[in-house]
Order: C-alpha cells, then sequence, then structure tokens
C-alpha cells in the first residue's frame, strides 16, 4: 500500500560520521524509484527552520558512497529551544510541501524527531552515532570506521611506547557509552581499557603497569574513553559551555590520568587524544553496507506509510522499530564483554 508521499525531505544533524552520505544516497535512490521528489535540507534541523534546501537526485548522490561526512551539511541545533523555531520547522515543512521527512541523527536529532512525530510530522528516523550508544538497534554506522581508527592509532601507539619504554594513555570518544574504548582496546591489545560505565579505580590501573614491569614489559597502553570518570569525580570537560542540547565538550581525562599514572610509579606517561579524526575520512565496507541498508529500509516505510519508526539493525535484519525506542534508553557497554578485556591485563 502506498502512502501517497510526493515530496520527501531529508536532514542530518548532530555530529558527522562515517556512513552519512551512504545513507543519503540509498534513501534518494529508493525514493526515486518509488516516483518521489527527494529534498536535501542544509545543516540538520536548522536548514528547516531557515528553509534552506538543495535537491537531491541520482546526479547529486553519485559518488558520495566512499565519501565520509555529509553532503548536506549538519548542526546541532534544537528547535525546541525556542517555541518559535519549532513553529518555523512546522511552517516550513508546508511551504516546502514535504509530505514527509528522514532525519538522521542521533539521540538529540532523533530526540527532536520523536517530539515532531507525536506533533504529527510523517518521518521515518535514521540513528546514527559512532558512540553505538542508541538503544534498539544492535549497531549505528560510523561505529566501526571510528573503532577501526581507533585500533589503527592503538598499533602505531604500541610501536613507539616498547621503543620509548614508555606508558601511553589513548583517550577515545564515548560520552556516555565505552563502545569504541571497549571494541578498539580488545582489538588493539591495550593493556588497560577505562569506559564511563566503570569509574576510574587509579590504583588499579597502577596495578597493572606495575605486573607488566615486574615480567620485563617496561611499557603499556592505556586506551580510556573520553567520558569515563574517577571515582567521585566529575566529567572532564574543555570548556563550560553547553551545546543546544545542554552537553559540554568533553575532554581531559587522558591528560588528567596520564599525569597520575606518573606521580604514582615514576613512569614516563604521555597522551595522544584521537578526537576527531575518529570521525572523519572514508567509510569501512561495513558503515557502506549498514548505511545503504538503513537508508533502503527508511525510504521504503516511508513509501508504506509506515510513519513515527526508526530503522534498525537486529541480527543480520533490518527492521523498522517506534522512533521513541532509539532515544528512551542509552545503550550502555555490555558489561560481559568490558570483562572480556580483563582476561588480558597485567
Amino acid at each position: 500500500m502506498s502512502s501517497g508521499v510526493k515530496r520527501l525531505g531529508v536532514l542530518t544533524g548532530g555530529g558527522d560520521c562515517p556512513g552519512l552520505n551512504p545513507v543519503i544516497r540509498a534513501v534518494t535512490r529508493r525514493a526515486m524509484m518509488a516516483g518521489i521528489t527527494v529534498v536535501g535540507i542544509k545543516d540538520g534541523w536548522k536548514g528547516l527552520v531557515n528553509g534552506i534546501t538543495v535537491p537531491l537526485d541520482q546526479e547529486s548522490v553519485s559518488g558520495i558512497l566512499n565519501r565520509g561526512g555529509t553532503i548536506l551539511g549538519s548542526s546541532r541545533t534544537n528547535p525546541y529551544k525556542k517555541p518559535e523555531d519549532a513553529v518555523k520547522v512546522k511552517e516550513n515543512i508546508a511551504k516546502l510541501q514535504l509530505d514527509a521527512l528522514v532525519p538522521i541523527g542521533g539521540e538529540d536529532t532523533l530526540g527532536v524527531a520523536t517530539k515532531l512525530s507525536k506533533e504529527g510530522v510523517n518521518l521515518v528516523g535514521v540513528p546514527k552515532t559512532i558512540d553505538n550508544d542508541l538503544s534498539a538497534t544492535d549497531f549505528t554506522f560510523g561505529f566501526d570506521t571510528a573503532v577501526n581508527v581507533a585500533m589503527e592509532a592503538i598499533d602505531r601507539l604500541h610501536t613507539t611506547a616498547e621503543s620509548h619504554h614508555r606508558i601511553l594513555v589513548c583517550e577515545v570518544m564515548g560520552r556516555h557509552a565505552g563502545w569504541i574504548a571497549t571494541y578498539a582496546g580488545i582489538a588493539g591489545g591495550a593493556d588497560v581499557i577505562l569506559v564511563p560505565e566503570v569509574p576510574i579505580d587509579v590504583n588499579q590501573v597502577i596495578d597493572v603497569v606495575k605486573k607488566r614491569k615486574a615480567r620485563g614489559r617496561d611499557f603499556s597502553i592505556i586506551v580510556v574513553a573520553e567520558g569515563a570518570q574517577f571515582k567521585q569525580g566529575a566529567d572532564s570537560t574543555i570548556t563550560k559551555e553547553l551545546d543546544a542540547f545542554g552537553h559540554a565538550r568533553l575532554g581531559g581525562i587522558g591528560e588528567q590520568l596520564a599525569k597520575l599514572v606518573e606521580e604514582k610509579t615514576g613512569h614516563e606517561t604521555r597522551t595522544t587524544v584521537l578526537g576527531h579524526i575518529q570521525r572523519g575520512g572514508s567509510p569501512t565496507a561495513f558503515d557502506r553496507v549498514l548505511g545503504t541498508r538503513f537508508g533502503v529500509k527508511a525510504a521504503e516505510l516511508v513509501i508504506e506509510g509506515k510513519f513515527g519508526q526508526m530503522v534498525s539493525l537486529q541480527g543480520n535484519k533490518i527492521a523498522g522499530v517506534p522512533i521513541e525506542q532509539g532515544t528512551g534508553k542509552l545503550k550502555t557497554v555490555d558489561l560481559d564483554l568490558y570483562q572480556l578485556s580483563k582476561v588480558f591485563s597485567g
């Protein structure tokens, strides 16, 4: 059964990540097959507040499968922060004659989408976060690329740490969930992995370093997620300013940890912060395929009129789930998986 959608708007919000362009390409190509005109909305919700769009067609999405970032641009705009902006969003949906939307984003972008859906806007969400912390989906695109970037960095840190007999702390992304730290740490053979789900016990970290030194290993690799906290500690932030969704810019935990480790061991300790390197560059094959599958499924849900849903990876199947399931609860690291890393510490 067709939904009767003639014009479809697509937007990307929040932090960029590898795999966004494959989603845009797939949504466009599948919707066009059904005779739907696709409109790209520039810079996330900001574009709908200001009514700034670009056409999406076979030509404009050609050659973008392997490109990182997003051809539509992005922003962290929250239209519900100002009542007049939320009104503008709905007015511009009507002015642009958009019958439905496909917002691609993380917890914040899809949080806005959930509110709009409840207010009667036809939409299908696509989950996006390299942190892999959205519920109701096994994985999100961008995560695999970020893990591979972090793993390669850890591989490289091993050789310089061993050459100079140093302890090296590698800080990776992960605001509230340590999926990147856990996967990259295990894959890269890190000696200690620290995540937001488990408060940092500095003494345990020191014990690992000392055990390694006692058996002749005079270097260590510590991977820490940016959102990890010391016991009875606060988030490490770069600035006190908050974004439109009330989030601080995290960072600095790696440097704090390095100083403590050096003070307590007398062992030279350095920090590497990967930061936005994890977000950039070409997506892996996994993320290209997942993004493509998400995009096609999102377009098909629109065609079928199954609005208020989010696409989801469940096992090896792509399914639609109520959009609020994706944003209602944070998906934290499986502690059984985290404990696996303990087998290889020390």
